[in-house]
């Protein structure tokens, strides 16, 4: 199932079991991955200067799969991350 999310990044919602896109090196990506109980966020963009940057969540976002999220999407927004894949038995 996808939804969007201000319309601007979609997040994809599939089973914690489910196979992870195959994504390019190119391809700017974030997951947020449910892990005994709590919603990790990871991802991989580059910014405007052509730089890597790396998402790494917070542990304060990491207990409630809204707040990670939400948290994930601020930063799709400003990296230009089209997709978020979510991973989660909820």
């Amino acid at each position: 199932m996808a939804l969007h999310h201000a319309d601007v990044v979609e997040i994809v919602r599939l089973a914690s079991e489910a196979e992870r896109p195959s994504l390019s090196d190119n391809e700017p990506w974030l997951f947020v991955e449910e892990t005994d109980g709590l919603f990790f966020g990871s991802g991989s963009a580059f910014n405007a200067a052509g730089e890597w940057v790396g998402y790494g969540s917070l542990s304060e976002h990491d207990v409630d799969l809204p707040l990670a999220v939400e948290a994930a999407c601020e930063w799709a927004k400003r990296y230009g991350v089209p997709t978020i894949w979510v991973f989660a038995s909820e």
